[in-house]
């Protein structure tokens, strides 16, 4: 039986105002994120002085003392970070928290003392709040895809859906497929990954199907949905092969940077309605941005930020 809708989180910082505020976003790959921008202007103009950084292994160098620097440092030093090590500098140097992305949504649960109910239920986090002395995980990826899609597929048929990834972030995606999407919650979700392990899992827990041939699975699908990290300027490419999307298919797209990616690019060629991954990035942050502040962010403001971010 699929899982019930996710209730969502409260803020954190009720009744809290905030003069300054510094976050992150901890990821590899992720120096064209637009995440920042989008803090950034919206805590400008909400009067705070606020900085997020990005916490990139691929992009980071250790200082003399050994200590990594939580700033948009470059350079390698001989031994990568460990996730915990990141986690641990960034609240040790007043972060009010971080987001998470590609490869640590999940094993950063294993660094955290509490999970929200929708982190809990996904078994992945995007958000990570430092607060009380506590480190609290949550999952705003959850909503943010559920209103991407009914705003931007609100007509399109979703009795067959094919997912592609079972990570992190299809953790997210396949629970919101199997109960939230427009029409109620897709009939059958079909999941495939590389490892086919993660793939049953995920079905079990979600009630969907794990399959391993692609290209069955897209012939009997009305839709498809990336959500590996494939098609990443960090991971050029795509999860299936152009051959198997077809014209009557629908196309989504969670990665943003690149925003139209080879997946969206080949599937808009072909004639498929698609939707790229913009609408679950702005309103993941909006509800990220809620969580570090208690502050209720303005979407149109966001979004503006966004935008000027990809025609700069």
């Amino acid at each position: 039986m699929a899982p019930s809708p996710i209730q969502m989180d409260l803020p954190e910082r009720v009744g809290e105002t905030p003069t300054q505020v510094r976050v992150g976003l901890v990821g590899k790959g992720i120096q064209m994120s637009r995440t920042p921008a989008m803090h950034v202007a919206e805590g400008t103009a909400q009067g705070l002085r606020y900085r997020y950084d990005l916490i990139d292994p691929d992009a980071m160098s250790a200082g003399a003392d050994g200590a990594w620097d939580m700033g948009n440092g470059t350079g390698q030093s001989g031994a990568e970070p460990h996730l915990a090590d990141l986690i641990a500098a960034a609240e040790a140097q007043g972060f009010a928290g971080v987001n998470v992305t590609y490869p640590y949504k999940k094993a950063v649960i294993a660094h955290l003392d509490e999970l929200s109910d929708a982190a809990r239920h996904v078994g992945a986090v995007n958000t990570v709040v430092f607060v009380d002395g506590k480190r609290r995980g949550h999952n705003t990826d959850v909503w943010g895809f559920a209103e991407s899609l009914r705003a931007g597929l609100p007509d399109a048929r979703m009795d067959t859906i094919l997912l592609l990834g079972a990570g992190g972030a299809g953790g997210a995606l396949a629970h919101v497929l199997k109960t939230m999407v427009p029409q109620g919650g897709a009939k059958r979700l079909l999941i495939f990954d590389a490892h086919a392990e993660a793939a049953t899992a995920l079905a079990e827990q979600v009630g969907g199907e794990a399959v391993t041939d692609l290209a069955q699975a897209a012939a009997d699908t009305d839709g498809i949905v990336n959500a590996t990290p494939m098609g990443m300027a960090k991971l050029p490419g795509m999860a299936i092969s152009a051959d198997l999307i077809e014209p009557r298919h629908w196309v989504a797209d969670i990665v943003y940077f690149p925003l139209e990616t080879e997946l969206l690019a080949t599937a808009a060629a072909k004639g498929c309605a698609v939707l790229n991954g913009s609408g679950m990035a702005i309103n993941q942050a909006l509800r990220a941005f809620e969580l570090f502040t208690g502050l209720k962010p303005e979407a149109a403001r966001m979004r503006a930020a966004f935008e000027a971010f990809t025609t700069s």
